[in-house]
């Protein structure tokens, strides 16, 4: 449905270009939603306004729905832009228009006639919940209920693929869930492909089926979402995995790590569960078979999807001979090993 090859977008020249993207490849297979996380000024927003070519690529090939964006004539864009619904961070509402008359304009501008337009909005209102807001104007709504409108607008062409940009930065935790499960239940019962850019994986988590990792106008990491939770293969994927688990080991033993290994020293380490490890009983075993003792600093179990998830954070106290053993042993049950330093230990 979505396939971006090679999709560089460079602004400005010589030395003081900026190279927003860097040969991009991206598929959406239709009906499916898609992620794509980064941190501020990765490329998110550049890349997402790139499939509808609001940002026209200055390298590269951009097919939705089979038409090669890029060769379009501006008729054709357009006509082909219809097919595209897209919802903001900040909602994009005419303020001097009522919740009806917003859902409305896109139908306006395609010249369709009243009545079909009010078919048309009418269903959508109810789908999004805000039948009874029909006569309001903006600022008379919530945050949530704004973004609700902006949704119903995006839908009234019928569009084939939704196109999400920071949709639920604005929200508020709670709004944010009602909104995610908003295009979760558009995504199936319309089966709209669903392309969102967000640094939230939070959002990612919720809803989507795959996701990609951008930085620095580099698509560096693509997985299912299961996979990218539970075995992240960038460091910054994961830094993000980290700071959504908030795991990470308490500050007065951080200021004690060192990345030096020695004789007198014992590691700290992060272990991550997926699958069967989750509930096997590893850390005993290890105990009694490699015989050293382990103490946990931290722990969580988390839900993915389809998948459970668990993490600790742990000091593994043994002789050097040991604790490698434990180290091996744990990875020859499927398990991520990270040493995130090391500490003196008691002699």
């Amino acid at each position: 449905m979505i396939e971006l090859s090679n999709v560089s977008k460079t602004y400005g020249n010589g030395a003081a270009a900026v190279h927003a993207l860097k040969n991009a490849n991206l598929t959406v297979p239709k009906g499916k939603i898609h992620g794509v996380i980064g941190l501020s000024g990765a490329g998110k927003s550049t890349l997402i306004r790139c499939v509808n070519l609001l940002e026209r690529p200055t390298s590269g090939s951009v097919v939705v729905d089979g038409q090669e964006m890029t060769r379009l004539s501006s008729a054709a864009l357009n006509r082909a832009r219809h097919r595209i619904g897209m919802i903001f961070q900040h909602f994009n509402l005419l303020t001097t228009r009522t919740v009806f008359d917003n859902v409305a304009l896109p139908l306006e501008l395609m010249g369709q006639k009243r009545q079909a337009i009010r078919e048309r909005v009418g269903p959508l209102l109810d789908m999004v919940g805000l039948t009874d807001k029909a006569n309001q104007y903006p600022a008379q709504l919530s945050g949530g209920q704004k973004q609700r409108v902006a949704i119903a607008r995006a839908l009234a062409s019928e569009p084939q693929v939704l196109l999400c940009d920071e949709a639920t930065s604005a929200l508020d935790p709670q709004t944010t869930g009602s909104i995610l499960e908003l295009l979760r239940d558009i995504n199936r019962q319309l089966g709209i492909t669903i392309l969102l850019i967000t640094h939230e994986m939070e959002v990612v988590k919720s809803i989507c089926h795959r996701v990609s990792l951008i930085s620095d106008g580099k698509l560096v990491e693509d997985a299912e979402v299961g996979e990218f939770f539970t075995a992240p293969r960038t460091q910054l994927g994961r830094e993000f995995l980290n700071d959504f688990l908030q795991l990470t080991p308490p500050k007065e033993l951080i200021e004690r790590l060192s990345d030096t290994a020695g004789e007198h020293t014992h590691p700290v380490v992060r272990l991550t569960f997926s699958g069967d490890a989750v509930s096997t009983p590893l850390i005993s075993r290890l105990a009694r078979e490699c015989g050293v003792d382990v103490s946990i600093l931290q722990a969580k179990v988390e839900s993915i999807q389809d998948r459970t998830l668990g993490l600790m954070i742990a000091e593994l106290l043994g002789t050097p001979a040991q604790t490698q053993q434990a180290m091996t042993y744990l990875e020859s049950h499927q398990l991520q090993v990270e040493v995130l330093g090391h500490v003196q230990r008691n002699v």
